[in-house]
């Protein structure tokens, strides 16, 4: 999926800019080489996916007045093979992810999302 070591490119969906540069610091704490962009609408995503060209696409789940499994169908369209990660504030235990996806993580625990970051885009 990636030529290895990075910078990768990232895209966030994410209405919360304080949720978006946590998770930017996470990875980065971490010792990722990446480029991020942020986006928050239906609009902001598409433009992000034709021009930004992401390897890996992290939303949150539940956005005002855009929903991740939007964000999911606009990155299946543009690529079907593009790696998609939710992160969300909350979640019942043992619930699934809306649609399939390569992962499901809470935003209160970052702690295993570099490594996912990692086995995707270095496979």
């Amino acid at each position: 999926m990636s030529d290895g070591a990075g910078p990768w490119r990232i895209l966030l969906v994410d209405d919360s800019r304080d949720d978006a540069e946590l998770t930017e610091i996470a990875l980065r704490d971490a010792g990722l080489a990446f480029t991020c962009r942020r986006a928050d609408t239906a609009d902001t995503v598409r433009a992000a996916l034709a021009g930004f060209a992401p390897q890996l696409v992290i939303s949150d789940l539940n956005l005002p007045g855009f929903s991740g499994e939007e964000a999911l169908a606009l990155a299946r369209a543009h690529d079907p093979a593009l790696p998609f990660v939710y992160l969300t504030g909350s979640l019942f235990l043992g619930e699934p992810p809306p649609e399939p996806v390569e992962g499901l993580l809470l935003k209160d625990d970052l702690a295993p999302l570099p490594g996912l970051v990692r086995q995707l885009l270095e496979a």
